[in-house]
């Protein structure tokens, strides 16, 4: 578990599939991320959910985050493409609960899993894809550091290639807004849902 100053990031759960099929079936969430919304059954998409927790994956590492206020499950983020001999990895995120829109959290929670993987192994560049029109998304990595460093097309949509940089913990380190804290000053009760 990885606490933030707004979010928890913890291990995805099978609890979670309710509001992950909520938001996989949502066209405006979809559409912000370039694929389609799902339309399969809500059984069978929790037959998938219940395989993907059992099954293993280095190249992919996936966390649901949590508000840290209210406990309530918010999002999804992921690193994947794990590329142990690059040193690099890409990064994904989405908050599915809009009244946590434009907020910080979205920041909180990129802020929290760059700053661990950094720290904690020996990944050296994080980077990611943006929909070149989803301006809020490229607000919110700037503010996290991330740099626009290219531009790509994918399934006809032009995204935005963003990256960030072991170099940056040095800077969140001497910044203590964006810095993650402690989890000894928290108190955290997960969902119960």
């Amino acid at each position: 578990m990885l606490i933030g100053q707004k979010v928890v990031l913890r291990e995805k759960r099978i609890s979670d599939a309710a509001n992950d099929y909520a938001w996989r079936c949502d066209a405006d969430l979809a559409r912000l991320d370039a694929v389609l919304p799902i339309t399969m059954p809500y059984r069978e998409f929790m037959a998938y959910c219940a395989h993907e927790l059992q099954s293993t994956n280095r190249w992919r590492r996936r966390f649901a985050i949590d508000s840290l206020d209210a406990s309530k499950h918010i999002g999804n983020c992921m690193l994947y493409d794990i590329d142990e001999q690059r040193r690099q990895a890409a990064l994904g995120i989405m908050i599915g609960e809009r009244e946590y829109w434009g907020k910080g959290y979205g920041a909180d929670a990129v802020t929290t899993l760059v700053s661990h993987i950094f720290k904690e192994t020996n990944i050296d560049r994080i980077y990611l894809n943006t929909l070149e029109g989803n301006v809020r998304a490229q607000r919110c990595f700037r503010k996290c550091g991330f740099i626009a460093c290219g531009r790509v097309i994918q399934r006809g949509n032009d995204f935005i290639v963003m990256e960030l940089h072991r170099s940056w913990l040095k800077s969140i380190e001497d910044n203590a807004t964006l810095a993650p804290q402690s989890a000894d000053n928290k108190t955290y009760l997960p969902p119960t849902t």
